[in-house]
């Protein structure tokens, strides 16, 4: 029936931005960023005397 086919056509669309959308809420919830430490001695720094 080729009345049929735009619902077909639609159908495919929903089913691919249901996946993407999937996809994308798996990234967001699995892939967590590394945390970067910050060293030590960046809090010990030596503050500059500044004779004017």
């Amino acid at each position: 029936m080729p009345q049929m086919s735009p619902m077909n056509w639609v159908m495919l669309f929903m089913i691919f931005i249901t996946i993407f959308v999937f996809q994308m809420i798996l990234n967001y919830f699995i892939l967590q960023p590394t945390k970067k430490q910050t060293p030590l001695h960046l809090n010990n720094q030596k503050s500059l005397n500044w004779k004017w």
